[in-house]
């Protein structure tokens, strides 16, 4: 029983830690080249260092807002 247990809980380690350095690796806000070995890094600012392409036209907003990224404050363009 207790051979049964340690099993289960080998396995279950097991799956965090494939799931955990996944998750991480496949960081979805960087593009190819980005830092992203740990939840820390932050990417570079501009459309160019997004994963995917924008939606639509990328605008001065839009840069400032990307620049001010993580600091708390929006931009003082308003």
């Amino acid at each position: 029983m207790i051979v049964k247990i340690l099993a289960l809980g080998a396995l279950g380690l097991l799956g965090y830690s494939f799931f955990r350095h996944k998750r991480i690796a496949g960081n979805a806000a960087y593009a190819e080249g980005q830092p992203q070995r740990s939840h820390t890094d932050v990417r570079d600012a501009g459309p160019s260092a997004m994963r995917d392409k924008t939606q639509r036209e990328w605008t001065e907003t839009d840069e400032d807002l990307d620049e001010s990224f993580p600091a708390s404050d929006p931009p003082g363009g308003y």
